[in-house]
């Protein structure tokens, strides 16, 4: 399979940097995708990446006779490792809940939301100084950087923190727009 490799030998360290690189990236995504129940996705994904990961290990056990390569190999798996968290935050898979606690009035706060179709929900409660409202919104993780920077618009000293969601229901959520409504008439 690799017969090239007898003729250009300095390939290979570079061959196993760069299978690993995109064997560590797709491990990090079927993790994601695994633990979010996408049971289409994760097997698919653990395929490839378990094919890559055997041809490699297959080239160092059988070529592989220096550091250069072994390095290349440890290398390859720190720089996925990098890659792979760069394409998880890139692609911002999943839902999240947003606990938001504001000293302000917390229903001004719910009004702003809403008129961004982001559903929120408030409570009051008592913090260590003095009351707070306590708004709750699920959104999609590639809006947290909008709902942030509203947050932070809204009241320069809120608290707020974020936790992963793995299923939603119900509720007052914004439309998806789907990939073929640019192409459809009047739409």
């Amino acid at each position: 399979m690799f017969d090239f490799l007898d003729i250009y030998p300095w390939l290979l360290p570079v061959i196993i940097f760069f299978g690993r690189v995109v064997d560590v990236s797709l491990g990090t995504l079927r993790i994601i995708f695994v633990s979010k129940g996408e049971k289409y996705k994760a097997p698919l994904i653990g395929f490839v990446e378990v094919f890559i990961w055997v041809v490699i290990i297959s080239q160092i056990l059988s070529r592989a006779n220096d550091m250069l390569a072994y390095l290349s190999y440890a290398g390859g798996y720190a720089a996925g490792n990098y890659v792979g968290i760069l394409l998880e935050n890139r692609i911002a898979y999943g839902i999240i809940l947003c606990r938001i606690y504001t000293q302000k009035n917390g229903a001004d706060l719910v009004k702003m939301l809403n008129k961004m179709n982001f559903g929120a929900t408030m409570t009051h409660g008592t913090g260590s100084t003095k009351e707070v409202d306590i708004i709750e919104t699920v959104i999609d993780r590639k809006e947290m950087k909008k709902l942030a920077h509203i947050l932070t618009t809204f009241d320069s000293n809120i608290f707020y923190v974020v936790e992963d969601v793995r299923t939603k229901q119900n509720g007052i959520f914004p439309k998806r727009r789907n990939i073929l409504s640019r192409w459809r008439i009047g739409k």
